[in-house]
Formats: structure tokens, sequence, C-alpha cells
């Protein structure tokens, strides 16, 4: 049976991973679901309906449906596939307050320097390591969510203080060093932790 083009120069499959959530993730992938479910069924009312309109070459209705539909079901395998890949454990952000700041784990605050291993230029920055898909920012305190799954995260993620390391990130070969690691305050959560919304997912 000859190999298809499309399945010989399609990436593999992303493993199996573990992703920590905030509570009320689940029920909010659930509900982007049951969304787009419902979303499919008014779809298909509009395909029927523009269906029965005509002639279906010059039936820019019935086009467009079709490819809504199409686009729906792009994105509601992509998000099948996303949560039968990964499991997710919510992890609540009161217990960041209080954790242990040996090394460097989920919650705590870090300031970071990168320094780029080709050019030598340093860079420093401030992070609450945090759950999947939280990307805000503070303007007040200048600290910004690092997700916990992101490449440089897990670069660090188990580093003691003042430890350079050498890592291969996306932009390039760098050297991190923790600068410093503490808990971060309730103040500050209420400002970085913004409403759970679901995944961005994209098609394979």
């Amino acid at each position: 049976m000859p190999l298809h083009r499309k399945k010989i120069f399609r990436l593999p499959s992303p493993e199996p991973t573990t992703i920590y959530v905030r509570p009320g993730y689940n029920r909010v992938l659930a509900g982007e679901f049951e969304a787009l479910k419902l979303k499919r069924v008014e779809l298909v009312k509009d395909k029927v309906e523009a269906h029965s309109q005509g002639d279906l070459r010059e039936n820019f209705g019935f086009k467009a449906a079709k490819d809504a539909i199409r686009a729906v079901d792009r994105k509601m395998a992509a998000l099948d596939r996303f949560v039968a890949r990964n499991a997710f454990i919510e992890v609540d952000p009161s217990t960041w307050l209080t954790k242990p700041t040996g090394t460097l784990q989920l919650g705590h605050v870090t300031t970071i320097e990168k320094q780029d291993v080709a050019s030598k230029r340093r860079h420093q920055f401030t992070f609450l390591v945090t759950t999947h898909g939280d990307t805000a920012s503070d303007p007040e305190s200048g600290i910004e969510c690092l997700p916990h799954n992101s490449p440089l995260a897990a670069a660090v993620l188990g580093l003691p203080v003042a430890t350079p390391t050498q890592v291969t990130l996306p932009a390039g070969e760098a050297r991190v060093t923790v600068l410093s690691i503490r808990n971060p305050t309730q103040a500050e959560l209420d400002r970085l932790l913004a409403a759970v919304k679901p995944p961005e997912v994209e098609d394979d």
C-alpha cells in the first residue's frame, strides 16, 4: 500500500504529558467542547437550508456553511486529541503562598538571568511559574506568568539559586541562572491569575 505524501511529511504526535492546571480548567474544557457541538448543529441547519435554495454551484451560503462545519470539526478533533494525549492535574494556587523555596517549583516567583551563548547578551526576567495557559503580566510589580510547560520553565524548574546551566531554547543555546526564588503574595496572585480559559489548540 503506497504511503500518502501527507503522512510522510506529517510531524509525529507529541508524547503524552501531565499538565498542571488551575481548578475549573477541566470544566471549562468540557464546556468548550459542548459549545462546539451546539455550534455544529446550528451550522448543519444552515447548510440544509442553503441546500434547499437551488443550484449548489452558485450557492455561496451552502459553501460557507460547509466550510464552517469543517472548521468546527477540525477544532473539535484537535481538542479531543489534546484531552486524550494529556493528563490534567488541578493545582490550588493558595498552596503557592507557603511553598519551600530551596529549588524552583511551580508557583514560585523567580528572577532569571539568561545569557545567549552566541551573542553573550544578558537579559533578566521576573516570572511567576504558573499553570498551563496562564500568560498574564502585572504592570505594578513587573512580574509575568511563565507557564510551567514552556521551554524556559522546563529548563529551569528544579534548579537552585546561583547555578548557571546551559540549555537549548527555541532561540538557541543559552546559559540560564536562577537569581532568586520566593513565594508570591496574595495580591500578586490576584493580579496575575485571570479567569480560566479553554486552550487554543492547533490542527495537526
